[in-house]
């Protein structure tokens, strides 16, 4: 971006800068921001001002209109909290933005809930699905919620009582900062309130009750009855063994080929809300079963692909782990997957077929790795009120790190 340099200063609900602030703010040749934040600070003379683009795609374009000038840009609060600075901090690098912020909404409804950082959680739903919500309802969760506008309230409360969170605790707490704050609790159901006249400017506090029954976790093996299938599932077992060697981590990328009903991706995304993920299925049916199956469980942010492997891996971005679920046996797809992957990247396939199995004794032997054999059986019953044991379907697993890059 050349020589663009942005100082982004953060602005309080009612207009108040600092002394420090208000001076670079004064001293901008140009200052960008908002319709709402340009209203909020006085007028300077010779100064220009201008909103931001709309579309935002634009706005590499748009601050090359002033490389080497003294840019300021406004933002509400923490400019780092969901907002402009971390988007102009991915456009033009860190060493080009300077931020100053001014109190986070997020720490004054902390403030005015009485909850802790340590004990409290963030999710912002400004640009982003809702079902990014259903992650983070467990037993006890304190959430704190960033709302797009004034309609966000009632789409959360519709989402918990779909949910069965009825019981759950909403707080809206509108133009934190203001001489004029709002705050309204209730239960989800209180739907009046919630598709009434609300704050465009609002955090919603969401207290989920401890109870004992909460089926919601972030371990590994979610319940195969909260999959959607038709049958093309890793189970829960097999499945947890996989995640164990895939080893989600925050920021990396995992391709599930063969995703069937998408259970190792959902859950490499449950793992961390910075993981990232792509499903790849060849059957339409059960690509859009996926995608349902990823909202449901809370991790709409799921990158859907279908097609069929390794066709459909061409254009994908370098993963950091592979899960082979499925058509592990298509010519050349386990080199291309080994050759693909990140330096120390994890690749883990299953196979449930002799010609699978075959080829992973194979693969083992040719790149070393870990060979496994799972076999799981469970209790069913028999007859009159006698059980006994029911193997499922042994699995082959083949799992390899690249070592070298």
């Amino acid at each position: 971006m050349g020589g663009v340099k942005v100082t982004v200063v953060g602005v309080g609900a009612d207009g108040h800068l600092p002394p420090a602030s208000l001076a670079l703010v004064t001293g901008a040749e140009v200052l960008l921001g908002g319709e709402r934040h340009l209203g909020l600070v006085p007028p300077v003379e010779g100064q220009e001002r201008r909103p931001w683009p709309r579309p935002l795609s634009s706005l590499a374009s748009f601050l090359g209109e002033y490389d080497g000038r003294r840019v300021v840009a406004l933002a509400s609060g923490d400019p780092l909290v969901s907002g402009i600075g971390t988007t102009l901090i991915r456009l033009l690098g860190a060493d080009a933005v300077d931020v100053v912020p001014a109190v986070s909404s997020v720490a004054l409804a902390r403030a005015r809930m009485g909850w802790s950082a340590e004990e409290s959680t963030v999710v912002t739903l400004v640009g982003r699905d809702p079902a990014a919500l259903r992650r983070e309802l467990v037993a006890g969760a304190r959430i704190l919620v960033l709302s797009s506008d004034e309609t966000t309230p009632m789409t959360v409360a519709e989402l918990l009582d779909t949910d069965g969170f009825d019981d759950t605790r909403m707080t809206v707490l509108g133009d934190l900062g203001s001489h004029d704050e709002f705050r309204y609790t209730s239960r989800p159901t209180d739907f009046g309130a919630w598709s009434g006249p609300l704050p465009r400017l609002n955090v919603i506090a969401v207290e989920v009750p401890a109870t004992e029954d909460d089926l919601n976790s972030w371990a590994t093996g979610v319940p195969d009855h909260l999959f959607e299938h038709d049958g093309q599932l890793t189970k829960r077992d097999v499945r947890a063994s996989a995640l164990s060697r895939l080893a989600p981590r925050p920021g990396q990328l995992l391709w599930d080929i063969g995703a069937g009903a998408g259970s190792i991706g959902i859950e490499w995304l449950r793992a961390h809300p910075r993981t990232n993920a792509v499903a790849v299925e060849a059957d339409p049916e059960r690509a859009a079963r996926i995608a349902r199956n990823a909202e449901s469980l809370g991790v709409p942010r799921l990158w859907v692909v279908e097609g069929t492997a390794p066709d459909a891996l061409a254009d994908l971005p370098q993963p950091h782990a592979v899960f082979v679920g499925g058509g592990a046996t298509a010519p050349g797809l386990l080199d291309l997957c080994r050759e693909r992957l990140a330096p120390h990247g994890r690749l883990v396939v299953h196979g449930v077929t002799l010609e699978t199995e075959q080829l992973l004794v194979a693969a083992f032997h040719a790149h070393g790795g870990e060979l496994t054999r799972l076999s799981v059986e469970h209790v069913t019953p028999l007859g009159g009120r006698f059980t006994g044991w029911t193997p499922a379907r042994a699995v082959t697993q083949w799992a390899w790190t690249k070592e070298t890059a």
